[in-house]
């Protein structure tokens, strides 16, 4: 059975790539493989997506961890030690019992990144994800950044939640080299990676982003969850301080005329914790890969 639904399938079409995508997606699968165990023992840092089981609204959220609180207990399982803060808009999904999720394992030190999507099952440790999709991306747009530093002292500051961005939060999306991008379609989730140099997320408005989307794997596994689905929830990190910002709300995309596309998101509320996360690494080396933004 094909690992593409319609939305992606009919974006392959569009675009003439369907044979590519069917190329790259038979690396698809449920299988954990020993090389991606051990990636994924080595990482600090997980990026989750998934929607709110209430209200339905598409978050990303970031968990962090000593090397190992992520790490393979099966060939289709993995097991997080900890979860969210109760504040998250994410706890309640992640310790609901079969929470489609979408996750993504991102090592800015190698430009490595591995994702994997399924379900959800809350543990007494933390949760456990089965594995439905796992499969790595290429380097593409990943900035790298050489170490990172466990803060313990850190403390989270009060959440600043909102209907739209503040002025200083239109200035941490324009200085953003980096965001993750939750989706969801009828049976799953996924949560992606995007990258540029700063200023590839622009700000028509408080409430309106916009960002290109570059050329990647022809798989369209994003796009084709917005063409079926346009919930959608964006996570902006402060790689220096650990401030988060959230964001849940609809994205749609636009077709230029000569092919681009871009993807434009209408901000539904915003939440930006200030030190939300003890990790604190080292200044970036932008992607070779990055174009430069539309001035």
């Amino acid at each position: 059975m094909s690992v593409y639904h319609a939305g992606s399938r009919a974006l392959q079409d569009r675009l003439g790539v369907r044979e590519r995508a069917d190329h790259v997606g038979r690396s698809i699968g449920p299988d954990i493989k020993v090389v991606a165990a051990a990636f994924l023992e080595l990482q600090p840092l997980l990026l989750i997506g998934a929607a709110d089981p209430a209200g339905g609204a598409v978050w990303a959220s970031a968990l962090t961890g000593p090397p190992g609180f992520v790490r393979a207990t099966g060939a289709h399982r993995v097991s997080v030690a900890g979860g969210p803060s109760p504040a998250d808009p994410l706890a309640a999904a992640l310790a609901t019992d079969g929470t489609p999720v979408g996750t993504i394992a991102l090592d800015p030190r190698t430009r490595r990144r591995m994702r994997l999507n399924g379900r959800l099952h809350p543990t007494d440790r933390g949760f456990a994800v089965d594995a439905e999709q796992v499969f790595a991306n290429c380097p593409k747009y990943i900035q790298r950044r050489e170490t990172y530093a466990w803060v313990a002292d850190r403390t989270p500051g009060p959440t600043v939640t909102g209907t739209e961005l503040t002025p200083g939060q239109l200035a941490f999306v324009a200085a953003a080299d980096t965001f993750f991008l939750a989706t969801v379609h009828g049976s799953g989730a996924d949560v992606s990676h995007r990258g540029g140099n700063p200023g590839f997320v622009r700000a028509a408005s408080p409430r309106e982003l916009s960002w290109p989307d570059y050329p990647g794997n022809a798989m369209f596994l994003t796009l084709g969850n917005l063409a079926a689905d346009p919930r959608a929830g964006l996570l902006f990190l402060d790689w220096t301080t650990g401030t988060t910002l959230q964001l849940t709300g609809e994205a749609r995309t636009a077709f230029d005329a000569d092919g681009e596309r871009t993807v434009r998101f209408t901000v539904h509320r915003a939440i930006e914790t200030p030190a939300a996360l003890p990790l604190r690494w080292s200044a970036p080396e932008y992607s070779p890969a990055n174009p430069e933004p539309p001035r």
